[in-house]
C-alpha cells in the first residue's frame, strides 16, 4: 500500500501507541467503528499541486472554484486491527487515508447531489483553521458519518494553509473565500428550494458561515434556508450578536454548540481580546431565536476539546436529530433546559 510521508508518520505513531502497554483505550464511538470507506462531494478554492498522491492533490494557495468527490478509507493494520478497534477516537482519525480525489464540473456535482440528497436537501459544511485538504477530507468523512449526512453532504474547502502558525493567513483566506461560499449557498437554495438547505460551520469556518449568510441576506433578503449549525464557532460573541438580526430571518433555525475546556477557542479569545461564541459563560439570552447547546457535561473526546462534532457519539446523535429529523432543542432527547434558549446535553447512561 502506497502512503504519503505524513500518512506513514501517522500510522507509525498509532502503531507505537497500540503496542505500548500504557495505552488505556476507551470504547470507540460509532462514528469511527462504522467507517470502512466513505465518498462525498466537495467544492474547493484550493490550487492543484500536480501531485499524483490523492492526499496532496490540492495545496493551500488561492485558486478558482473546483469541485469533485473525495474517497476516504481506513488503513489496513493487519494483525493490529483488533487493537485499533479499541483506540481513542482522536487516534482513530489518524487511521483514515484519502484514497482518491476525482474532479468534476461543479454543475455535475450539484446534479448528482440532487439525486442523492432526498427530500431533506443538502447540508453544506465549511471547515475551520489549520486544515489541509487531506486532513479536511478525513474529518469531513467523520462528520458525515457521525451526523448521518450520507448522500446529503457537500464539503466546502477554502484554502487554509494547514499550518498552526498561520492563523492570520487562514483568516485572510477565509475572508477572501466569502463570496464563493455565499454563491454556493444561493445556488443550493435555487436548486433545492426554500427551507431545504442546511449550512454547517466549524470553528473559523463557522465565522465564515455567519459572514457569508450576512452577504446572502443582503443580496437575497427573501431567501429561506433550513438549519444553520455553528460548531465551536471561533467568532467574536459581540460581533455575532450584532450580525444576528440580519441572518436570523433567512434560516429556519440557528444552533450554536459550545463547551468549556475548548483550548483553541480560549487561545483565540486571548489573541482577539474578546470571548468566542463557542465558549461557555456568555450571556446567550441576548441571542434571541438562537438555540445554544452546552456540551460541558460530556466526557472529554480528545486533547483539545474542539473536535466533539467528529469524536462524540452524543453530539453526532444530537446533530442527527436536528439535521436529519428536523427536531428542535426542546424536543431532542438528552437536552436539559437551562434558560429560554440554553440547553445542556447530558451524556447517555451507557457512556
Amino acid at each position: 500500500m502506497k502512503m504519503s510521508p505524513p500518512a506513514f508518520a501517522r500510522l507509525m505513531g498509532v502503531m507505537l501507541c497500540l503496542g505500548a502497554l500504557s495505552c488505556a483505550f476507551p470504547v470507540p464511538s460509532m462514528a469511527q467503528t462504522d467507517i470502512q470507506a466513505l465518498e462525498f462531494p466537495y467544492f474547493t478554492l484550493r490550487n492543484r499541486t500536480g501531485s499524483d498522491d490523492p492526499a496532496d492533490f490540492y495545496g493551500g494557495e488561492r485558486s478558482d472554484l473546483k469541485a469533485g468527490a473525495c474517497r476516504v478509507e481506513e488503513l489496513d493494520l493487519g494483525v493490529l486491527a483488533p487493537l485499533a478497534d479499541m483506540a481513542p477516537n482522536f487516534l482513530r482519525e489518524e487511521l483514515l487515508r484519502v484514497q482518491t480525489v476525482e474532479e468534476a464540473d461543479p454543475g455535475a456535482i450539484l446534479d448528482q447531489l440532487e439525486e442523492t440528497a432526498g427530500a431533506r436537501g443538502p447540508a453544506l459544511y465549511v471547515h475551520g483553521y489549520y486544515i489541509s485538504f487531506e486532513k479536511g477530507c478525513r474529518r469531513a468523512a467523520l462528520l458525515q458519518q457521525n451526523a448521518d449526512l450520507v448522500g446529503r453532504f457537500l464539503w466546502f474547502s477554502w484554502p487554509s494553509d494547514g499550518a498552526p502558525a498561520y492563523y492570520t493567513h487562514d483568516e485572510a483566506d477565509l475572508y477572501w473565500s466569502l463570496p464563493d461560499i455565499a454563491d454556493t449557498i444561493i445556488e443550493l437554495e435555487r436548486r433545492f428550494g426554500a427551507g431545504n438547505v442546511d449550512v454547517i460551520g466549524h470553528s473559523l469556518g463557522a465565522r465564515g458561515v455567519v459572514l457569508a449568510l450576512a452577504e446572502v441576506a443582503n443580496r437575497h433578503p427573501d431567501i429561506r434556508l433550513g438549519h444553520v449549525v455553528l460548531l465551536a464557532p471561533d467568532m467574536d460573541f459581540g460581533i455575532f450578536e450584532r450580525i444576528l438580526p440580519r441572518v436570523r430571518p433567512i434560516a429556519e433555525s440557528t444552533t450554536v454548540y459550545a463547551t468549556t475546556g475548548d483550548r483553541p477557542l480560549a487561545l483565540s479569545a486571548q489573541l482577539h481580546g474578546y470571548p468566542r461564541l463557542g465558549e461557555t459563560g456568555n450571556d446567550v439570552s441576548r441571542l434571541a431565536g438562537v438555540e445554544v447547546i452546552d456540551l460541558s457535561d460530556l466526557p472529554s473526546e480528545g486533547p483539545t476539546g474542539h473536535l466533539y462534532h467528529i469524536y462524540s457519539r452524543a453530539v453526532g446523535e444530537d446533530l442527527r436529530r436536528l439535521l436529519h429529523a428536523g427536531e428542535r432543542a426542546d424536543a431532542r432527547q438528552g437536552l436539559v433546559a437551562q434558560g429560554e434558549n440554553l440547553w445542556r446535553l447530558r451524556p447517555a447512561t451507557n457512556e
